[in-house]
């Protein structure tokens, strides 16, 4: 018995040692998003969550600057919202499984639809099944001649200078699936002495995990000043040129 005690000691022990080990790995591979300037002392959100932000931000505001006549619904607002405020039938027709549920982006004049994912596979499936559930719940409750589709032919890019000539991200996005609209942000290096453009013009590479920690939070609260006509956000140095001073 005591040689069967000393075995199970062992096996837990060293189920516990793997459990840490895996838990301090996975800590490490994560950046500490908290210790971004300005972050609340107690705020655990992941470093790209302010991508994200951005992106939504920047497309949805952007959907709306280019159809400034249109009633366009963009999240948090939910379903029953959109029928009721966009004039589209009884909300009472959704469930209520479905009616809080929020698209990225609802146009009811155009009647189209966008859902809003990063450039992967996976979230391009991801944002099909989506767009696909939202337009089925809504056109279960919208008079038979305001039934919705996924929108189209939608897509865009904005630059984001820092420090005045420092860093530039690139965040751009396209619909490539009826109501699926994929975005990702690109980074040009530092080029002394050159306009936005033409280090716009350099080579497109992946956006450097330390500048998404050092400066993801500011340029989802850049984007956010540039489409709303606010001050620029504490420590913002640069500038955030919109889809209309890119073409």
């Amino acid at each position: 018995m005591r040689e069967h005690g000393t075995r199970t000691w062992s096996t837990w022990g060293l189920a516990v040692f793997l459990l840490v080990l895996v838990a301090a790995l996975g800590a490490h591979a994560e950046p500490p998003s908290f210790t971004l300037p300005d972050r609340p002392l107690d705020s655990r959100e992941p470093w790209g969550a302010f991508l994200g932000k951005a992106a939504h931000t920047a497309i949805g505001r952007n959907y709306s600057v280019r159809h400034p006549t249109n009633r366009v619904f963009l999240d948090p607002a939910d379903l029953y919202t959109i029928v009721e405020e966009g004039e589209l039938g009884n909300p009472e027709h959704l469930s209520k499984l479905v009616r809080r549920l929020r698209p990225d982006i609802t146009d009811t004049r155009l009647l189209v639809l966008f859902e809003i994912k990063p450039d992967d596979e996976e979230s391009r499936e991801e944002g099909r099944q989506q767009a696909g559930r939202y337009l089925a719940a809504l056109n279960k409750a919208v008079d038979p001649d305001k039934k919705l589709v996924g929108g189209t032919g939608f897509e865009g890019s904005l630059f984001i200078e820092f420090e005045n000539g420092g860093a530039l991200w690139q965040l751009s996005w396209r619909t490539p699936d009826p109501g699926v609209t994929l975005y990702r942000w690109s980074y040009r290096r530092k080029k002394p002495h050159a306009t936005w453009k033409e280090r716009a013009a350099q080579k497109e590479e992946a956006l450097p995990r330390e500048e998404i920690e050092q400066r993801g939070e500011l340029a989802e609260q850049a984007i956010r000043a540039a489409y709303e006509g606010g001050e620029r956000p504490k420590g913002f140095q640069g500038q955030v040129y919109l889809p209309v001073d890119c073409r």
